[in-house]
């Protein structure tokens, strides 16, 4: 599947670990798409990195946070994922994603 609605965008800090935020604003019918996309992402990092999930600064591999609004008619969803050097090579690679380590 190729992700039509999340665009991410990559960042590092210094200590090398790298974040991908992205979001996605659409109407209320398109909800179910942008769910199975997030749903996608998280099933893929969960399945590569089991039992690795948690703050990377406390030793975890990769972590999300994810927030869902309501607003005037529009969805609006926020997914940032962070994560080592690792992860982030991983993620850039299965998604394609131009920016990325």
């Amino acid at each position: 599947m190729t992700l039509r609605y999340l665009d991410f965008d990559y960042s590092e800090d210094t200590a090398g670990i790298g974040s991908f935020d992205a979001m996605a604003s659409t109407a209320p019918d398109r909800a179910p798409d942008v769910d199975a996309e997030i749903a996608l992402v998280l099933d893929w990092a969960s399945a590569s990195f089991p039992d690795r999930r948690g703050p990377v600064g406390d030793g975890g591999d990769w972590d999300y946070d994810l927030h869902r609004m309501q607003e005037a008619g529009w969805r609006t969803v926020t997914l940032s994922i962070s994560g080592t050097p690792e992860f982030c090579a991983a993620f850039s690679l299965r998604f394609a994603l131009d920016s990325g380590p």
